[in-house]
């Protein structure tokens, strides 16, 4: 390899300035903030990392790792200071049938897998591919994790540690009702209140961490019997442990993992650099992406050799750590480590906290993550992107997360393609010599094919025609065949086609395919007019 590329290729690998103040002056006011900002996440993960565990059917602490190890590791090295990543539900879903069928270990092997294959996303610098993600997709990105975010604290509205048997399999217990209903809605209440007047009052200490802190004292100044953390499951543990899965090294268990691995892979990355984007907008600052797909894969490969089942970012506690003004990765550290001594040494105490309090945070976050302008401006923007905004959503919420910005994109590409195909027209006219020319206006590609070929009067043009070329583009292997089928047309009437003012990557595809013969000196700016004739049998039999 010679000596650029492996410079080239070391600044791919290379890491970012890991200065935690990188973007803010480091006082004692923004180190504080930084910290508080960090606790208030720490808290909000526990009941969230927990949840997620149930959800792909390992042990809580699976989550909590997962979450403490990914939230660090992408603290310190990732693309986006202020983003927070952990266990989330969109990955839980799929681990839950790998781990039915095959056992936790195979899931410790996956997310290895998984984190290599991000590593390799980031380092061929694929993370750029996000930019293609149209701004309707977005909306509806925002719009479904807002209500997923929502519908997922319902749950703690059921009776913990009951199970209930029904027609389409089990839930997680019965729902409150009565007395304990009302009480756990006043608590939620309560804590949204506290957010929302806190910022008026003092900015000392972030909302969030106000609301948690008082309605826990309420609750347990009271002795109010209402849900707790620890109603969840307990959260004591000791230090995460290197452990290699037990899994046997071979070609059948790499069949079994790469297929959850790749779809593991592509939703944590979709969700990351989705929710870099959203921070980086909220922030007004920019982010690495590929330097994010990097920190997710190191995060995960170290995170499944720890007994974590993975993880990525996360948009709730983001949003949070955003919204209590966490912008360095001071925050991301501080709240991996805070939920380090949650696990270690102070699970008694976090274990008396009311869920109340958590889902009212939650549901804060819900309210600010929710593009309510989307609402109004459906009647105003294309009826095409209304519907991806509205299509995006409802994927996101009844399927997950990758599948509607798959969707969204797909959706929003036909309907570019759709317009392009229909604004391809020609202008035409006689030289003085008798040339007919057509002046192509539009993009000829794929879709708008067949109306180039629809242009042009082979019966009555004179013996030369000239196609003009100076407003449109010629873009891919469809355009090589409209352009060849015209010239066959044109050469069965005994006539000459010529092409004119070919943009330079236009000539080369054409050259490159065996298309043009040059009948006039070539300029190697191509700034002036240039002639080609096409020449015919290339395709289509001509």
């Amino acid at each position: 390899m010679k000596r650029a590329s492996l410079a080239s290729f070391a600044n791919r690998l290379a890491l970012p300035d890991l200065r935690l103040m990188s973007e803010e002056k480091l006082t004692l006011s923004r180190l504080r903030i930084e910290v508080l900002s960090g606790l208030t996440v720490a808290l909000a993960l526990v009941p969230e990392a927990v949840a997620f565990a149930f959800v792909a059917g390992v042990h809580p602490l699976v989550g909590l790792y997962a979450a403490f190890l990914v939230g660090l590791i992408t603290a310190l090295i990732g693309g986006r200071p202020g983003m927070i990543s952990g266990a989330t539900g969109a990955l839980a879903v799929v681990m839950v049938a790998l781990v039915a069928q095959h056992g936790v270990e195979y899931l410790f092997a996956t997310v290895v897998l998984m984190g290599i294959i991000q590593i390799v996303a980031g380092v061929m610098r694929w993370g750029k591919f996000i930019r293609l993600v149209p701004h309707p997709v977005m909306l509806g990105f925002v719009n479904g994790l807002a209500i997923v975010i929502f519908l997922a604290q319902l749950t703690q509205f059921r009776v913990p540690g009951t199970v209930v048997q029904g027609d389409h399999g089990t839930t997680g217990g019965v729902w409150l009702s009565g007395g304990p209903l009302l009480m756990m809605l006043g608590l939620v209440g309560v804590t949204m209140a506290i957010i929302w007047i806190m910022p008026k009052i003092t900015r000392v200490i972030p909302a969030p961490l106000a609301g948690i802190g008082i309605t826990a004292a309420i609750v347990i100044g009271f002795g109010l019997d209402v849900p707790r953390v620890g109603d969840l499951a307990s959260i004591e543990g000791g230090l995460p442990a290197f452990h290699i899965p037990m899994v046997e090294f071979s070609w059948e268990t790499f069949q079994i993992i790469l297929p959850y691995a790749v779809i593991l892979a592509a939703i944590g990355l979709i969700e990351s650099l989705l929710t870099l984007n959203l921070v980086g907008e909220m922030t007004g600052k920019r982010g690495g992406a590929s330097q994010e797909c990097i920190a997710q894969g190191t995060a995960n490969v170290v995170t499944g050799f720890f007994g974590g089942m993975g993880g990525c970012a996360m948009i709730g506690q983001s949003m949070i750590n955003v919204k209590s003004g966490g912008r360095t990765r001071v925050s991301g550290i501080v709240a991996a480590l805070f939920l380090l001594l949650f696990i270690v040494v102070a699970s008694p105490a976090i274990e008396q906290i009311p869920l109340a309090a958590l889902v009212g945070v939650m549901f804060m976050v819900v309210i600010g993550t929710f593009a309510w302008n989307s609402l109004t401006i459906l009647r105003r923007v294309p009826l095409n992107d209304a519907f991806v905004i509205i299509l995006v959503t409802v994927v996101t919420v009844y399927s997950d997360l990758a599948i509607a910005v798959v969707v969204g994109v797909i959706v929003s590409a036909l309907n570019y393609a759709w317009n392009n195909a229909s604004r391809i027209h020609a202008k035409s006219y006689t030289t003085p010599e008798g040339a007919r020319v057509y002046q192509i206006q539009g993009p000829l590609f794929f879709g708008s094919a067949e109306g180039f070929n629809e242009l042009f009067d082979v019966a009555d043009d004179p013996s030369t025609v000239i196609v003009d070329f100076a407003d449109s583009r010629v873009v891919d292997q469809s355009a090589l065949q409209a352009i060849e089928a015209v010239a066959g047309k044109y050469e069965a009437a005994g006539k000459q086609l010529q092409l004119r003012h070919l943009s330079r990557d236009c000539h080369k595809l054409l050259t490159k395919a065996g298309h043009l013969m040059v009948d006039s000196d070539d300029d190697p700016d191509y700034e002036l007019a240039v002639n080609y004739s096409v020449k015919t049998g290339i395709l289509g039999g001509h």
